[in-house]
């Protein structure tokens, strides 16, 4: 019984929830798009500083527009020291999502922008947290690790200071192309749960910092952004064991578990963003002398295609790219954040600049109305 004359779909899955401007996906067709702009064109020729630009102010930069934007991001390269003490003072067995999670919250704390929820106000504060989530996230690896913050460098690109701040060396020009390209490739993807989570929260009028917190709740989920963290621990038990990768695999499908990085809930044909990872996975292999990784993935991927008809999803091929990238693999979900603030800002700017409150509801299942209230003492 119920008021509601929509048929309910489980998990949302087909549900058209609201109109953006900023990501076309079509997944028969394999297709991405950011404004329209193919991903492939974008990973190809763009930069990450221009996909921002793209994303928040909804077409590509000239020149000049794109020199200060990057000036900008350069200069928000910096945490209030209470945010950095807050990550000394974190347990070191914590896990980096949550610590990341808990400082975005803390920043609106510092933000001159806080309490401004108009347009230009969400531009400044989305600027900023695309530059404080990469500085929390390599800060804390540091932090954990016992070795000291390195200071950012203003004049290099958001790719090359984050792998600066997280290895204490500036990347190879290698290293930074594949970083670069990783981000722009996970930049944004339409109304994912953490974008949507981001558009629920805007919707009420709250305010950017919370409406990112929520979507790093969200994103914490293995079902949303850890697939990556479990395909690298199972490359890293085939490595240990010295295992065949084919039987390894084939022995986890015959226990009924499922291979992570496989099949999307969107794309029916292979993930664009698969496309370039795979190359990167190789590459960068390659040049670091790490190949094994890649080998293995490869082998993985054509079995499981072969035996499952499931193609390889963004995750896949990141977990090797991350590693040989010097990231750990519990930083591979906030890396995935370190991109995706760009998407999630561009999200919460549309949604408060036309908003209205997100209030779906729901098929009711429970006991037909009226379900009297029965007395304590009269109940079995």
């Amino acid at each position: 019984m119920s008021s509601v004359t929509s048929t309910p779909s489980k998990g949302l899955e087909g549900i058209v929830a609201t109109n953006s401007s900023i990501c076309y996906i079509d997944g028969d067709r394999g297709v991405l798009a950011y404004r329209g702009i193919d991903i492939h064109e974008l990973a190809d020729h763009s930069n990450f500083e221009e996909t921002c630009y793209l994303l928040w102010f909804g077409r590509l930069p000239n020149r000049s527009e794109l020199k200060d934007l990057q000036q900008r991001l350069g200069q928000e390269r910096q945490l209030d020291p209470a945010i950095i003490e807050f990550l000394r003072a974190a347990p070191r067995s914590a896990l980096a999502m949550d610590v990341l999670r808990t400082a975005v919250s803390a920043l609106a704390l510092y933000d001159a922008d806080a309490t401004k929820n108009d347009h230009d106000a969400n531009i400044r504060k989305a600027i900023r947290l695309t530059s404080q989530i990469a500085m929390i996230v390599a800060a804390y690896d540091r932090i954990r690790k016992g070795k000291p913050v390195v200071e950012a460098d203003r004049s290099i690109s958001h790719a090359a200071n984050f792998l600066l701040q997280l290895n204490g060396t500036k990347p190879s020009a290698t290293a930074e192309r594949a970083l670069d390209i990783a981000l722009i490739l996970h930049a944004d993807h339409e109304l994912n749960a953490s974008t949507f989570a981001a558009r629920v929260t805007a919707a009420t009028l709250s305010d950017m910092h919370s409406a990112i917190t929520s979507a790093i709740g969200a994103l914490k989920g293995p079902l949303h952004g850890g697939a990556n963290e479990a395909v690298f621990r199972i490359l890293q038990s085939i490595d240990r064991e010295k295992a065949d990768p084919v039987e390894y695999i084939r022995s986890m499908l015959a226990q009924k578990k499922k291979v992570p990085g496989f099949g999307h809930r969107v794309y029916q044909t292979e993930d664009p963003r698969a496309t370039h990872l795979r190359v990167m996975s190789r590459d960068l292999g390659r040049a670091s002398g790490q190949p094994q990784w890649y080998d293995m993935s490869e082998k993985i991927e054509q079995f499981v295609k072969a035996e499952k008809k499931l193609n390889a999803n963004v995750d896949f091929y990141s977990a090797s790219t991350y590693h040989t990238l010097g990231i750990d693999e519990d930083l591979f979900t906030p890396v995935f954040a370190v991109s995706r603030v760009s998407g999630w800002t561009a999200h919460v700017i549309e949604q408060l600049d036309d908003n209205r409150l997100i209030r779906p509801r729901a098929d009711y299942l429970g006991p037909d109305y009226p379900n009297r209230y029965v007395a304590i003492e009269k109940r079995g």
